[in-house]
């Protein structure tokens, strides 16, 4: 079958969880190989969070920091473009540089695509949470901090709704998102196909294996809010060996080019 560039559409086949157990210990001996990488990478992530933490908590908006740390896993495999690089790198046995990296990824342009889709929906994210706050909770609704903000949540019914719906929702565009990027960054670094395809190939590659390929994105979505809670400082760890583990799913779900 041809994609949209007129070239054949990847091959996708069916993995199973052991496949899964499989990448993710690939995964962790990249991150072991190579960890200052990952560190950096996971580091810069963690930044990433704390500032607009930081932003919220001066706007007076703290009590948005939960709705951020669910969201912000959102845009964990935009981040982690640089450590699919290294793990491609590491595989082929070429020499690993933050130069090389760069190099790489500002090359190609597709990357830029699907970074748009990844941060217009971590925009919708945020805004269905401010949407949900002002329905449900109040219109001018405001909290001095985020202990009173998950006071009313908890103790509400206004907040218990808020709460599942929210969280329901999170989950939806979390799925979406995941279907679509999984295999996607991997394999515009790693082919030259254009970005429409290597959304579909990623829905594909869920479709096909959708038991393995959700609980894996459940355990992503997890591990990451987890890790966000003290401060988004887990994340210096978590999204390395995440990173590199998506590289060597991606190997797995994407039968190589034929000779």
């Amino acid at each position: 079958m041809a994609s949209i560039s007129g070239k054949v559409d990847p091959v996708v086949r069916q993995i199973t969880a052991a496949d899964i157990a499989e990448a993710l210990g690939q995964g962790l001996r990249d991150f072991q190989a190579l960890p200052l990488y990952g560190l950096a990478f996971g580091a810069l992530y963690a930044g990433g969070g704390i500032v607009i933490l930081l932003c919220l908590t001066a706007f007076g908006m703290v009590y948005l920091a939960y709705p951020l740390a669910a969201g912000f896993a959102l845009l964990g495999p935009f981040v982690a473009i640089g450590l699919y690089e290294v793990s491609r790198r590491r595989e082929a046995g070429q020499t690993v540089s933050i130069s090389g990296i760069w190099s790489t990824v500002k090359s190609r342009s597709e990357i830029g695509w699907m970074a748009f889709v990844t941060l217009f929906i971590f925009v919708i994210w945020m805004y269905q949470v401010r949407l949900l706050i002002a329905l449900l909770i109040g219109l001018n609704a405001s909290f001095s901090s985020l202990k009173e903000f998950i006071t009313v949540v908890l103790t509400t019914n206004e907040g218990l709704w808020f709460l599942a719906i929210g969280n329901a929702v999170g989950a939806a565009l979390s799925l979406v998102l995941f279907s679509l990027t999984v295999v996607s960054f991997p394999l515009l670094l790693d082919r030259d196909v254009d970005f429409i395809t290597a959304m579909i190939t990623s829905v594909r590659s869920v479709v096909a294996s959708p038991v393995p390929m959700i609980g894996w994105a459940a355990v992503i979505v997890v591990l990451l809010m987890v890790s966000a809670l003290p401060y988004f400082l887990g994340l210096v760890v978590t999204l390395p060996v995440l990173g590199h583990t998506t590289w060597h799913l991606y190997r797995r779900i994407v039968a190589p080019v034929p000779g």
